[in-house]
């Protein structure tokens, strides 16, 4: 790859995650302060990621794949968005800022994909080069909680700047993105089936019955890892942390970190192993929450954070990587499709609302109960970690008998 494409591809990346961290780290923090949002409104304005990772297939597989460049719907995706964000900057109530918000993700989503495809075309040897086009991408997530932090917007009370700032970078995308190496439609022609698009032709996967339970973990799973996203900012807040989403990048480092140890870690520890460490990871994680505070046990606070890089990494690659072994060449495309619509759609889609429904009951005039929010998905994490160690058997092991 030349260095001019690397250098194109880097900055795609970093732009198009530091449009989306710069906004949705905080956006709890900000409904509740500045929109009176309730957290039952907080958890449906989360899910609106969740809805729009349900339809993006719909824009990729229709249109993206059949009619035209990749580049130049991620142009206008983010032109368009740009004028959305922009919008959000300035509503001051609820009812008005969850349709504007809903349209805006329906309308990113897909970009996490076109972004991939724009990347992989352009690769000989995806499998080393993507890695470090992609970190690009954490660490534009890492920039926009620092530049948070940097213009202390949390201290000021000034979220709503970071629309404003998120509307600026994604206008600038947009125009940028017509300059990206051209990446022609890969199924211009051919006609789109419903259960492509969906990844159903990868259902037949979950007849064995290590997959099924690998599946039901997957979508159970993203019910404690709503919790983090959507919850993490509003309690570091509360609980007194100067510069909340400054601290929140820890998170991004580690899972950075990780990710290039996940190749030694997976060959010693095998799949199950390590899907295990990542679960009992989701539960000790929000165990340091619920006993840290901002006084002498802070180093809890940054801890859980600190762990999502073994929570993230070692699960959810994990289990990609599990189900590129498991669907084969022919439908590993759909059967990760099948996964993402399982996970980031209708498990995160449930754990958002559910996550908003507890936060407003362990409500107090003081702000929250915390410490029973965050047993709640500690006790989901540990009653779904013991049923995949009793259900699940490990490849390896299967093949050896």
């Amino acid at each position: 790859m030349k260095l001019t494409t690397r250098f194109q591809l880097s900055t795609m990346m970093f732009m198009n995650f530091f449009i989306w961290g710069i906004w949705f780290v905080t956006m709890g923090t900000y409904l509740g302060s500045k929109l009176a949002a309730d957290g039952v409104q907080i958890g449906l304005a989360y899910g609106t990621q969740s809805l729009g990772a349900i339809i993006a297939p719909f824009i990729i597989g229709l249109i993206a794949d059949r009619y035209f460049s990749a580049q130049k719907i991620l142009g206008v995706l983010h032109i368009a968005g740009a004028g959305l964000m922009y919008c959000l900057s300035t509503i001051d109530s609820f009812s008005s800022f969850y349709p504007v918000l809903l349209v805006y993700m329906v309308i990113y989503m897909p970009t996490l994909a076109l972004v991939n495809a724009i990347s992989f075309k352009q690769m000989h040897n995806p499998e080393k080069e993507f890695s470090f086009i992609r970190v690009w991408g954490t660490i534009g997530w890492i920039v926009a909680g620092l530049l948070i932090g940097w213009l202390a917007l949390e201290k000021k009370g000034s979220l709503q700047n970071t629309f404003l700032i998120s509307a600026i970078v994604s206008a600038a995308l947009g125009l940028y993105s017509f300059s990206l190496p051209d990446t022609p439609p890969p199924k211009a022609g051919t006609k789109a089936s419903f259960g492509e698009i969906l990844g159903l032709d990868a259902l037949g996967l979950l007849k064995d019955r290590n997959f099924l339970v690998f599946f039901l973990a997957s979508m159970l799973i993203c019910i404690p890892l709503a919790f983090y996203y959507q919850e993490t900012n509003i309690f570091l807040n509360e609980a007194g942390v100067e510069n909340a989403a400054g601290k929140m990048t820890m998170g991004q480092m580690s899972e950075t970190l990780f990710l290039f140890l996940m190749p030694l870690f997976f060959t010693r520890l095998g799949v199950k192993k390590m899907l295990l460490i990542g679960m009992l990871a989701w539960v000790i994680r929000y165990l340091c929450f619920g006993f840290g505070d901002a006084g002498s046990g802070v180093w809890l606070l940054y801890a859980g954070i600190i762990l999502h890089g073994i929570c993230y990494d070692f699960f959810f690659v994990t289990g990609q990587i599990y189900t590129d072994q498991r669907a084969g060449e022919k439908i590993r495309s759909s059967a990760q499709g099948m996964i993402t619509l399982a996970t980031y759609g209708v498990g995160m889609l449930i754990g958002f609302w559910f996550a908003g429904y507890i936060a407003e009951y362990f409500k107090t005039a003081e702000g929250h109960n915390w410490k029973n929010i965050w047993m709640v998905p500690a006790a989901i994490a540990g009653v779904i970690m013991l049923l995949f160690l009793l259900l699940f058997r490990d490849p390896k092991n299967n093949q050896s008998k």
